[in-house]
């Protein structure tokens, strides 16, 4: 496939953004299809649309929020379009601190498993909710965008997301 070029595209700005947010894009798509193989596929094809549509880019929202946008657009259209096969996680998010114990390190990457997991077992609408509010921290407004729903809705989804995850993992240490 030929890929039209962008003439007032810069590209060393592009590869920088290529850098900056290839693990964040990757790591959405992951979320949303919790698919390896089609999350590298998105990830390459969230970056071509950017590449091919940077003149297109208003700077009305953050560099992160529009290609988080067009990730969501691209996952959303290859699960409808293709058979989507359902895996489960056992460890998504690494816990990057340094200098503990490895009993502690044991018993914290236990502890986010645990979260993520939860987090990842919930519905789309609320995992998704708050991955970009936990994980990428946008605003409510930049969710509203990103998800092309109101702020209300954010809040409210949010708010439901944090309470089903509170709910389960109440219930989960009541048989400790």
């Amino acid at each position: 496939m030929k890929h039209k070029v962008i003439e007032n595209c810069n590209h060393d700005e592009f590869d920088y953004v290529i850098k900056e947010h290839w693990q964040d894009v990757w790591n959405y798509s992951f979320i949303i299809t919790k698919d390896t193989h089609l999350s590298d596929d998105i990830t390459q094809d969230v970056f071509i649309k950017a590449f091919e549509n940077w003149h297109s880019f208003r700077n009305e929202s953050s560099v992160k929020t529009w290609l988080l946008k067009i990730t969501r657009n691209t996952a959303l259209n290859y699960l409808k379009s293709s058979y989507f096969k359902r895996i489960s996680l056992v460890s998504f998010f690494r816990d990057d601190k340094k200098y503990l114990s490895a009993e502690q390190e044991f018993f914290n990457k236990e502890e986010m498993d645990g979260i993520w997991n939860v987090i990842l077992n919930l519905p789309k609408k609320y995992r998704e909710i708050l991955i970009l509010d936990a994980k990428y921290e946008l605003s409510y407004g930049e969710i509203a965008e990103t998800l092309g729903v109101s702020i209300g809705t954010v809040k409210s989804r949010l708010h439901r997301a944090r309470t089903r995850v509170s709910k389960i993992l109440g219930e989960d240490k009541r048989y400790e």
